[in-house]
C-alpha cells in the first residue's frame, strides 16, 4: 500500500456523474502486449482473438481523501482502459491513459503516479437535461474526438458476444481491480463494493482524427471498429484505495505471459466499477 504520514490508508471517495461507456472489441494483434504479469482476457470470434477496450467519459464530483473530507473538488475525465486478467486470474482493468484538465493533471501524476495527461474536455450532463438527447462530448489532446450520443434500446454491435445485454454490462462494470503502469511497477487500484446503479442504454457516433487509436496504442494504420456497446450511468458512488504492487521486470528475451482466453462468461463478482482518479 501507499501511505502518507499520519493519513492511514489511501482511501478515496467520489461520485461519478454522467459516465458514458464506449466499448469496442479490438483485434489482439493490433495491441501491444500488456505489462507483466497482466494478460489480456481474450475472446474468439470468426477465427480471431479480440480484447475488449473502453473509453469512459465522466465528471468527478466531490472527490476527496477520506482523511481530508473538507477538501473536495471535481473535474471531467476521459480514461482509456483494456480488459485483462491479473496474476491471480482475476478479471481486472488496465488503464492506458487518463485525460483531464491541465490544472489537475500534474497533481494527479505527482500524488498518485497514474498516467494522467492534460487535455481539453467538454462534457455534457445528460441527467440534468430531462430529454433523450442527443448530447455532444468532445476531447482534444494532440488530436480531437467528438461523440454524439442519445438514449436508445439495449443493443450489441460489432465483436464477440458476451451473452445478454445484462451480461455485457456486468462484464465491463464488475471489476474490482484496476492497474496502471508506473516507473516502479504496477499500481493497483481496488474499489470497495457499491450498490447497483442505473443504466441508460445509448446509441453513439464517434468521429475524430485518430486521437482514440493513439490513446489505445493501436498499431500504426489500425483504426477502431464499430462500437460493441454504449450506455450511460447517471450516478456512481465509489470508494476505492490506491496501492503499489512492485513487480520484477521481465527481461526482453523472455516471452510475455500468455493471454487468457475465456470459454464462457465469468461468474458475477462482488466487486464494483473501478474508476481511476486523483487524490
Amino acid at each position: 500500500m501507499l501511505w502518507f504520514p499520519g493519513w492511514g490508508e489511501r482511501m478515496l471517495r467520489t461520485t461519478v456523474r454522467d459516465c458514458l461507456y464506449l466499448n469496442w472489441a479490438l483485434p489482439a494483434e493490433a495491441l501491444p502486449p500488456p505489462p507483466a504479469p497482466l494478460r489480456y482476457q481474450l475472446h474468439s470470434c470468426q477465427g480471431r482473438d479480440y480484447v475488449f477496450a473502453s473509453a469512459l467519459l465522466f465528471h468527478q464530483d466531490a472527490l476527496h481523501l477520506t482523511a481530508l473530507p473538507s477538501l473536495k473538488f471535481g473535474y471531467p475525465q476521459l480514461n482509456i482502459r483494456l480488459y485483462v486478467l491479473d496474476d491471480e486470474g482475476i478479471p481486472s482493468l488496465l488503464f492506458r491513459r487518463m485525460l483531464m484538465p491541465g490544472w489537475v493533471a500534474p497533481g494527479v501524476r505527482l500524488v498518485t503516479h497514474q498516467p494522467a495527461v492534460r487535455a481539453r474536455l467538454r462534457f455534457p450532463h445528460p441527467s440534468h437535461s430531462g430529454n433523450g438527447g442527443p448530447w455532444i462530448w468532445s476531447a482534444e489532446r494532440k488530436g480531437r474526438m467528438e461523440v454524439r450520443a442519445w438514449q436508445g434500446t439495449p443493443a450489441v454491435g460489432d465483436g464477440p458476444r458476451l451473452g445478454s445485454w445484462e451480461d455485457s454490462v456486468r462484464y465491463f462494470q464488475e471489476r474490482s481491480r484496476g492497474y496502471a503502469l508506473t516507473s516502479g511497477g504496477l499500481q493497483r487500484i481496488s474499489a470497495a463494493n457499491h450498490p447497483p446503479v442505473a443504466i441508460w442504454p445509448m446509441r453513439a457516433e464517434v468521429a475524430g482524427d485518430g486521437l482514440l487509436p493513439r490513446l489505445f496504442d493501436l498499431q500504426r494504420g489500425s483504426s477502431l471498429p464499430g462500437l460493441h456497446s454504449v450506455w450511460l450511468c447517471p450516478e456512481i458512488p465509489i470508494v476505492f484505495e490506491l496501492g503499489l504492487v512492485l513487480r520484477v521486470p521481465v527481461p526482453p528475451a523472455m516471452p510475455q505471459p500468455a493471454a487468457g482466453r475465456v470459454a464462457a462468461f465469468p461468474s458475477r463478482t462482488a466487486g464494483g466499477l473501478v474508476l481511476a482518479s486523483a487524490a
